[in-house]
């Protein structure tokens, strides 16, 4: 049986609008984001940049902030010399600077905070998120990923972002690792060519999210725009739960360079397209910024 959640209730009651990426509205207010840790390095530096961009989406209407802890992960923090102590609560601090944001936009909406749970690879900071398979166990990807979920599950946010997974390994990982922590979750696969980046078929890859209880939506992310609507497509023909697409802006990632290359293809008009496949969490992930979104809310809302 299915829990339920405020999250889960807002998201049968109607779509909701999610934010763009975060690392580009960062840069775009003048932050370096050229290391390892990408912009999880901002929670210790520059918290009060990490709330001014998560407010930006929400004043273009987004209804949930995905929090800065994609790459905020205990490994991670050590190589830059945090203890244990010191990581988790920069972890606990993503979720809380979304809240404030959130709060310090006084509309009358009423906005989520989704903590963000990205890959192994992510803390990898190699490009291999976009290639899964590490050569670890799903055990031992459980163990990478439960102590993080657990503290993040400690601030309160009112759903997981587990997100950008590569292959069935991680995603099972994910979902064991998220059991019984009281916080809902969405899972979204970065796909590409019609299947996960590792290869699998996509009706496999959804299928295991269908009978998750805690999961309350599945889907896809930070993909090119084109490959969004037939991953829905697959993804309702295996479950009935609520699905969820933020593709990026269709450039591409270059790993050594850390830098992207190539045209942008996010158009808001595809929106409608995803909704007719039965997107109910609609918006950008990487180079889709705060002007996309408020398009994407209009879209939305209008529909």
């Amino acid at each position: 049986m299915q829990h339920t959640s405020p999250f889960a209730d807002a998201l049968a009651a109607g779509a909701l609008v999610l934010d763009g990426g975060l690392s580009n509205q960062l840069q775009d207010q003048g932050h370096d984001l050229s290391d390892a840790l990408w912009s999880a390095r901002l929670l210790a530096d520059t918290p009060q940049a990490v709330t001014t961009a998560h407010r930006a989406y929400y004043e273009a209407g987004a209804d949930v902030a995905i929090t800065a802890s994609y790459q905020a992960t205990f490994e991670g923090f050590a190589r830059r010399g945090l203890d244990r102590e010191a990581a988790a609560g920069l972890l606990r601090r993503s979720v809380a600077l979304a809240r404030a944001a959130a709060e310090e936009t006084a509309d009358g909406r009423r906005r989520w905070v989704a903590a963000s749970a990205g890959p192994y690879g992510a803390m990898l900071a190699d490009g291999s998120e976009y290639r899964g398979r590490y050569g670890l166990s799903v055990a031992e990807l459980v163990r990478f990923h439960r102590p993080r979920l657990e503290t993040l599950a400690e601030a309160g946010p009112d759903v997981f972002a587990l997100e950008t997974v590569p292959d069935t390994d991680e995603a099972e990982a994910l979902l064991t690792a998220v059991a019984g922590l009281g916080v809902p979750a969405w899972l979204t696969y970065n796909v590409a060519g019609g299947t996960t980046r590792a290869g699998q078929p996509l009706a496999d890859a959804f299928a295991l999210a269908a009978s998750a209880d805690e999961v309350a939506a599945v889907g896809v992310n930070c993909c090119a725009p084109g490959e969004a609507a037939e991953a829905l497509r697959v993804a309702a023909s295996v479950t009935s739960k609520p699905l969820v697409v933020y593709p990026n802006s269709g450039e591409l990632w270059d790993a050594e360079r850390r830098a992207w290359y190539g045209p942008a293809l996010f158009a808001p008009a595809q929106v409608t397209g995803w909704q007719r496949a039965g997107a109910r969490l609609i918006g950008g992930c990487c180079r889709v910024g705060p002007t996309a979104v408020r398009s994407v809310a209009a879209r939305v809302r209008g529909a």
